[in-house]
């Protein structure tokens, strides 16, 4: 049986904590695939770093309160807290997103073939 995974009540996120984990390119490539394409398996971004990085990764996002990762058999799923972010940070989320769109320098899920 896996360890449950900690997450941060929506009113004890933290705003310091938030741009801290968005402040990274494969973090914000990350949230942008979850925001466009909905929840995905962790190895959807292994386009984007190593297994041993993603992990990293997700992790630091999961513990600012940015996803929310369940685990389904042996892979972690992982979700864009989306209505709590905006709820407590107005704005803040689309704004990131926006920026992170015009980036051409991060990681992109392949196009459909």
């Amino acid at each position: 049986m896996s360890k449950a995974l900690l997450h941060p009540d929506a009113e004890a996120i933290d705003l310091s904590a938030v741009l801290d984990a968005l402040r990274d390119p494969i973090r914000r490539a990350i949230v942008l695939m979850v925001s466009e394409e909905g929840e995905k398996r962790c190895s959807s971004f292994l386009h984007c770093a190593t297994k041993t990085n993603l992990t990293y990764h997700v992790a630091r996002l999961r513990e600012a309160g940015v996803v929310r990762v369940r685990a389904e058999g042996a892979a972690r799923i992982v979700a864009l807290r989306r209505e709590e972010l905006d709820a407590r940070f107005p704005g803040l989320l689309d704004a990131v997103l926006n920026g992170a769109r015009q980036d051409p320098s991060l990681p992109r899920l392949a196009e459909p073939a």
